[in-house]
């Protein structure tokens, strides 16, 4: 799995924002994505699963189990896709595909490169101790964790307020379209620190826009 030479993370997202959205589908946007909900609430619970065997496989081996980690990769991706469509960001009409797999024809995209090594001894403190200052901050974010990383807080605050705008102004704010990728960028890569994905340590920092930043970009 190759991460893009132009991002400095191992965790790269990107989103396009549809040139033309309709005015009123978001408003039963959350009627449209019941299926992927249920489905993703049996995917999450096997992602819980399989990151604590992940977990023991790290601890006694220093390797993520390729197939699982592609498991668990293809759930953030499929929860990112969602997300993106409803309130997550509303920034697509296309339809999510019930699919684990990259699906690059699809505007918004997740990629996280296969760790070879993970530390041993991070994988006992990086989840409930290193992982700390950032869950408080996409708390705030997120509206806590109760529902999932896609619902409630600052996110969907925010996408409420494109939804009205494209309703009446029949657009998406660019400068909000890059704030809300930027939020859920910074949340998809605690998600993959605190699932084992990964040892780099999310960055605290604001990575607004589509596509991730290139190497050496300064903010």
């Amino acid at each position: 799995m190759n991460t893009p030479s132009t991002s400095y993370a191992p965790v790269v997202v990107t989103a396009e924002l549809d040139g033309r959205l309709s005015r009123w589908l978001w408003l039963v946007k959350w009627i449209l994505v019941i299926p992927h909900w249920i489905v993703l609430l049996f995917l999450w619970i096997a992602f819980l699963v399989v990151t604590v065997i992940a977990f023991f496989a790290v601890l006694f081996t220093e390797r993520f189990p390729r197939g699982l980690f592609d498991f668990n990769l293809g759930v953030l991706r499929w929860s990112w896709r969602v997300s993106y469509y409803s309130y997550g960001a509303l920034g697509t009409d296309r339809y999510p595909p019930f699919s684990l797999g990259p699906e690059p024809d699809y505007p918004a995209r997740l990629d996280i490169a296969y760790p070879e090594r993970l530390s041993r001894s991070l994988v006992l403190v990086k989840w409930w101790l290193l992982a700390v200052p950032h869950y408080l901050v996409i708390a705030f974010f997120t509206g806590g964790m109760r529902a999932g990383w896609w619902s409630g807080g600052l996110i969907t605050l925010l996408t409420l307020i494109a939804g009205f705008a494209v309703a009446f102004t029949d657009r998406y704010p660019r400068d909000l379209f890059a704030l809300v990728v930027g939020l859920n960028r910074w949340v998809l890569r605690v998600a993959a620190y605190a699932s084992l994905m990964t040892d780099a340590y999310p960055p605290f920092r604001l990575d607004q826009g589509g596509h991730e930043p290139a190497v050496g970009a300064t903010r």
